[in-house]
């Protein structure tokens, strides 16, 4: 698969403009690379672009703008919700007809009172590929659905792009790659959004793999994984162990979330 431009010259235009204030610059957003992953035909009208918590809401809405977006998608999440509700607000103010989407934990289960989540367009809830892509789609050709709350839909990993392919040189040199090898945990703690997910879906092992050869050759060196519990499956935690063991080098860093009765 060719990779997909995520910050295009400066100058050139993006009708998508995935935005993510992450907590500091060492981390990259792995949700928008998967929502840009599956743009489909939309993903060379897409780009992402980056900020952090180090940055001004002034700044981030800038950076958001100057592209000249029709839409702009953006991940909220707890360390970042106070920070994305004065961007929204400037975006808004600066550009009345710009189109505001938002996804992530922060605005996925409870929205009714949230301004930030009054202040927008609409709200993607849970898994977003498949359901961001299609509202991207209806805008774009001049369609304004209705229902500003848009249920995600849970896709099997057969049926979604992986999209390791956009993390760019930069990304490999001097920042954290996240990856994943299943979504979902079977636990209902009290205290974690990840209680409320039914089931757990685990990436096609080869698939898997074969991304993370890529990266591997490529100079991906700090991987951390999202998975909630990494070793649910003791089959398929040995064999992703294995598989780095037999390619380690100098400089290999890789961070799981594990239990530790299963050990």
């Amino acid at each position: 698969m060719q990779p997909i431009p995520t910050n295009p010259e400066s100058g050139e235009r993006s009708e998508i403009v995935l935005a993510a204030i992450n907590a500091r610059y060492r981390h990259t957003s792995f949700g928008l690379r998967y929502l840009l992953a599956n743009l489909g035909p939309l993903a060379p009208r897409a780009r992402i672009v980056e900020t952090n918590l180090q940055q001004s809401a002034s700044r981030i809405a800038d950076e958001i703008l100057e592209p000249q977006p029709i839409i702009v998608g953006l991940g909220i999440y707890v360390w970042n919700a106070t920070l994305a509700l004065e961007v929204v607000t400037l975006l808004k103010a600066r550009r009345p007809e710009l189109v505001v989407v938002l996804g992530g934990p922060e605005v996925s289960y409870e929205w009714e009172d949230q301004p930030l989540v009054a202040l927008a367009d609409y709200t993607v809830t849970g898994e977003g590929e498949v359901a961001f892509q299609a509202l991207c789609e209806r805008l774009l050709n001049g369609e304004r659905p209705e229902g500003r709350i848009i249920a995600g839909t849970t896709a099997p990993f057969e049926a979604i792009e992986l999209p390791y392919h956009l993390y760019n040189e930069e990304d490999l040199a001097q920042r954290v790659i996240y990856v994943e090898a299943s979504r979902g945990c079977p636990f209902r703690c009290q205290f974690c959004l990840s209680s409320l997910d039914r089931s757990v879906r685990m990436v096609p092992t080869e698939r898997f793999f074969s991304e993370m050869e890529t990266l591997l050759e490529r100079g991906a060196r700090d991987f951390k994984f999202i998975d909630r519990t990494f070793n649910l499956r003791i089959d398929i935690a040995s064999g992703i162990l294995g598989f780095f063991l037999e390619r380690l080098r100098p400089g290999l860093s890789l961070h799981f979330e594990m239990v530790p009765d299963r050990l």
